[in-house]
């Protein structure tokens, strides 16, 4: 299906899995959102050149207004009635950061790792019983990519299960008490803001190039590990960026900071995008097996099975390279690299029927089955794996 690589960007398609043209190969399938326009010119090239496709979601404009529907009624003053399962904007996740931290102050504490390229604060919960000077520590991060709205809602869900379920889950209690939780809940805070105000399916950072006036950068390739190798882009104008240089995201230099100022602690780095139902571990940029590859696969097998104990849902796990597609720069190799043993990464539901618009009515499900898999994961780090 070479024909891709003419067609992307003559007919001006935004990839949505996979990432990038390069990872187009014939026998799979790829997800593009269309201009309404462009269809009229597209349906019949592809069926002139026996392409199958079908049609997931003929209304997008519906169907984002539908997700953002009533949003500016909704109170966002009343927090402890919080909504788990809604979408909430940054505003609304900060003002809910503030909220657990002032309310929960022997559990919750609340910081900033720095600041993003528009001067928005990078915001950190630490949670966790202050039972000991040191602890080990888990890493959470959600919403490197702005689009993938189900992320943050993830990261919230998880901080209330800790939270609300402490004192009644026992497993819950010897996590918060054996460990420290870093959750980031909004990686890409420019980004995800953007995506709430101007362009739904926005992916990248908001930085700007002034050769090119493209804004923006893919934080998730912008890491210094085999930095803008293969599954990354040198243009600008590209969904998969690297960047001018490793770290020249103020978001992703500021989380890199804290993780290497950490990394003795940190045993666990999990991160958390959307979407295509898999849970990858290194190697990203290469095919190669990891070193620690028979405990790293025992938890992801363990963690997998915990997920689909709940509704059945069934992920792909393995090496991110040979399971999903090699690309480089990213945030788990670089965690990896960096001396955390587990470094993981969750693409959550779907596998493409909804895609980045995935319908509030399944961030229950999503967040219920994920955080069985998360809690698996955390108690394997507990056991220890030799």
């Amino acid at each position: 299906m070479h024909v891709n690589y003419r067609l992307v960007p003559a007919l001006q398609v935004d990839l949505w899995q996979p990432s990038s043209p390069f990872h187009i190969v014939e026998g799979a399938v790829a997800d593009v959102r269309v201009p309404q326009n462009v269809t009229r010119s597209l349906l019949p090239f592809l069926q002139q050149a026996n392409i199958p496709y079908t049609i997931l979601i003929s209304d997008l404009q519906q169907a984002i207004e539908n997700q953002t529907a009533g949003r500016s009624h909704r109170s966002r003053r009343s927090l402890p009635g919080y909504n788990y399962e809604v979408y909430h904007s940054l505003e609304e996740i900060e003002d809910w950061m503030h909220y657990l931290n002032r309310t929960y102050s022997d559990l919750v504490q609340m910081f900033s790792v720095g600041k993003s390229y528009e001067g928005r604060p990078l915001y950190v919960l630490k949670i966790g019983k202050r039972s000991r000077p040191y602890k080990k520590a888990v890493w959470i991060d959600c919403g490197i990519h702005a689009r993938e709205w189900i992320g943050p809602a993830f990261c919230q869900w998880f901080v209330k299960e800790a939270l609300q379920t402490y004192q009644t889950d026992p497993d819950m209690k010897k996590m918060l008490t054996q460990l420290y939780f870093y959750i980031m809940p909004v990686f890409n805070v420019d980004g995800y803001h953007f995506s709430w105000t101007n362009d739904r399916f926005w992916r990248k950072t908001r930085s700007k190039n002034m050769r090119f006036h493209c804004h923006g950068v893919d934080a998730n390739r912008n890491w210094k590990v085999k930095w803008c190798d293969e599954g990354a882009s040198l243009h600008p104008c590209d969904d998969t960026y690297c960047g001018p240089f490793p770290e020249s995201e103020p978001e992703v230099k500021a989380v890199a900071h804290f993780l290497r100022k950490h990394r003795k602690q940190i045993k666990a780095y999990l991160s958390f995008h959307a979407y295509a139902q898999m849970l990858l571990y290194p190697y990203s940029y290469k095919y190669a097996t990891i070193p620690n590859f028979n405990c790293v696969e025992s938890a992801a097998y363990n963690a997998v099975n915990a997920l689909q104990s709940a509704y059945g849902v069934r992920y792909r796990y393995g090496p991110a390279s040979s399971t999903l597609y090699v690309s480089s720069g990213s945030s788990m190799d670089w965690a990896y690299k960096n001396g955390i043993p587990y470094a993981f990464a969750f693409e959550l539901r779907d596998t493409g029927h909804f895609g980045f618009l995935l319908p509030e009515m399944l961030i229950k499900p999503t967040c219920t089955e994920t955080m069985l898999a998360v809690k698996n994961i955390t108690l394997h780090l507990l056991k220890k794996c030799h």
